[in-house]
């Protein structure tokens, strides 16, 4: 079971006072306070996760909606705001703004963008030359080749060329099994690394009519782990991928492999990779969601640390977890290039002695341009930039999607649908990426692009019953606040545009949904059928045009325009909690 909050308070008291939030500090000023801290241990994990494939700086806002249910109640990562804050004592401004959606806009204006892969190498580079040759290793938590229109159009080869560029020695993944089977071989033969993913097997019946594997023995599809030799010390990384993919995302992409958090199957590799490896250290690569990794590493034994992704949270601490043999270290390091994570261990007598752990912003007026990364972005770029920076309109209103709920692209999005498909109701996918564009600038088609780049964007406009709307959204809403994590598949609320409800996430399923209406007021009925658009289908292909055109033409005939109403339920029985913000 994860650490009750008694154990979590001491434990930040300690890391305060080891160093461990050193970037926190009030103290940091210039971009070497942010960014420098004292040597500890023998070997660095540099860790990045969920860029979407977004290769320059960006602006990203934090969610104000992140709830916690169940034991997860006032826990990272469901901490918002100034809970989020005075939890880690996060007293930097800059830090407040990187790490919260607090006054967003007024601080992006002073900050600047963050992430950026010329800026991200440069900091890579600065923490590697810290503690000098073969003492470090860079892991990618996946989400890499997915969320921008350049890698859409290249089929992800924009970022592997510039992964390759970081200089990545291991990667898992998810979105990246939104390509076809073939394509993403083909990525993976040109990666310098290693993709690992022990969750991921070949059926059978595939293997028996001869479909590639990794080892056609274990049925695993890629390698499951590595062993890098990091400061003299024999590090195990285990890779695993997203367990849902099949779920979450088109199966006809990936229709000989299977997935699944197969919790039982980590158990047995790693006390196989600790009898015959014999390691120093077993870390796992994981793009589970962080409520799953702190479950298994509650259940799993033997794992040192677990660095994580999926869920974008940006959690400035690695929590330590109780399981029956020791504790294991969980950390997650955000989204949309903004942070890099970074684990020093220290390393003695084959075993984990001691840690320290940062998840430092990258604000890319501290940190100057890598040259060759820069030229790389600038000629990978170079072909579609009279598309990427076509201005469709401009908005009054700040635009985000991250959140349980509703984000304003997002309604921007189902706005959009309604309007062309001329439907009553518009439902668009609570996708946890896609970048921020600050009140009065100009929305862009990269800005849309940035929301809707998915190998599967075709829309529809069909009539569905009340009670199929209702049970959609039972369902998306029990995959969010269902109290076992391994029921959690890690996206945020299905959008809504035209009608509203109310949501009682302490319910259980088919009994959080109450008060559907239009926006007109008018209930809606089980029995009646209503005109939906939506797009984004993971079953049968849908035959609209791709969501990015219906965005976008839409847009060009609002010029400019804000918001007129958000289709945002009203949330039931949440007073108090920690990961309720006010915006």
């Amino acid at each position: 079971m994860a650490i009750n909050r008694r154990e979590f308070l001491q434990y930040m008291s300690i890391a305060s006072a080891s160093g461990v939030l050193a970037p926190a500090s009030a103290h940091a000023a210039r971009s070497s306070d942010m960014y420098a801290a004292p040597a500890f241990g023998n070997a660095r994990i540099l860790h990045m996760t969920d860029c979407h494939a977004q290769l320059n700086p960006v602006n990203f806002r934090e969610p104000s909606i992140n709830l916690g249910i169940g034991n997860a109640h006032g826990k990272p990562p469901h901490l918002v705001g100034k809970n989020l804050l005075d939890a880690f004592s996060l007293t930097d401004p800059r830090l407040q703004h990187a790490f919260t959606y607090l006054n967003f806009s007024d601080a992006a204006q002073r900050y600047g963008k963050m992430g950026g892969f010329a800026h991200l190498k440069t900091l890579i580079d600065q923490q590697r030359a810290e503690v000098g040759d073969s003492r470090s290793i860079l892991l990618d938590g996946g989400d890499t080749w997915q969320g921008s229109g350049t890698s859409l159009w290249t089929r992800g080869r924009d970022m592997l060329g510039a992964a390759n560029l970081l200089g990545v020695d291991a990667m898992t993944g998810h979105w990246e099994f939104t390509y076809p089977e073939e394509e993403i071989r083909q990525l993976v033969d040109s990666f310098d690394g290693e993709f690992l993913a022990q969750n991921v097997i070949v059926s059978e019946e595939a293997l028996f009519d001869d479909a590639i594997a990794y080892d056609e023995d274990t049925g695993h599809a890629f390698k499951p782990y590595t062993i890098k030799t990091v400061g003299g010390a024999r590090i195990a990384v285990i890779g695993q991928a997203f367990p849902y993919t099949p779920i979450a995302n088109p199966q006809r992409f990936i229709p000989n492999w299977s997935f699944g958090i197969r919790d039982q199957e980590m158990q047995a590799l790693v006390d196989d990779i600790r009898g015959k490896e014999k390691p120093d250290a077993v870390i796992v690569l994981s793009h589970n969601g962080m409520d799953v990794d702190l479950k298994m590493a509650s259940v799993v034994t033997g794992i040192d640390a677990i660095f994580g992704g999926h869920t974008h949270d940006g959690v400035p601490g690695a929590i330590p977890v109780s399981n029956r043999s020791g504790k294991t270290l969980v950390s997650n390091a955000g989204s949309n290039g903004k942070f890099l994570g970074v684990m020093d261990l220290d390393i003695k007598n084959g075993a984990v002695k001691g840690f320290r752990y940062r998840l430092l912003p990258i604000f890319s007026n501290l940190l100057e341009a890598d040259k060759e990364m820069q030229a790389y972005i600038d000629q990978a770029r170079a072909p579609y930039l009279d598309t990427l920076t076509e201005e469709l309109a401009v908005c009054d209103d700040l635009l985000y999607r991250r959140g349980n709920f509703n984000g304003t692209f997002d309604q921007i999005i189902c706005d959009a649908q309604r309007a062309v498909g001329d439907a009553q109701i518009a439902l668009s996918p609570g996708f946890r990426w896609g970048t921020s564009v600050l009140p009065g600038q100009a929305v862009t088609m990269e800005a849309v692009l940035d929301q809707t780049a998915i190998t599967y964007p075709e829309t529809y406009v069909r009539e569905m019953a009340g009670s199929e709307i209702k049970l959609i959204l039972e369902d998306v809403c029990d995959n969010l606040f269902n109290t076992d994590p391994y029921y959690q598949q890690g996206g945020d609320m299905v959008r809504l545009g035209g009608m509203d409800y109310t949501v009682d996430p302490k319910q259980t399923i088919n009994h959080r949904i109450s008060d559907m209406q239009l926006d007109d007021g008018t209930a809606i009925e089980a029995n009646k059928r209503y005109k939906v658009a939506g797009w984004a289908t993971s079953g049968t292909q849908s035959s609209g045009p791709p969501i990015w055109d219906v965005v976008a033409d839409y847009l060009r005939e609002q010029s400019e325009f804000s918001i007129k109403k958000m289709n945002t339920p009203k949330i039931k029985n949440m007073d108090g909690n920690p990961g309720l913000g006010l915006g």
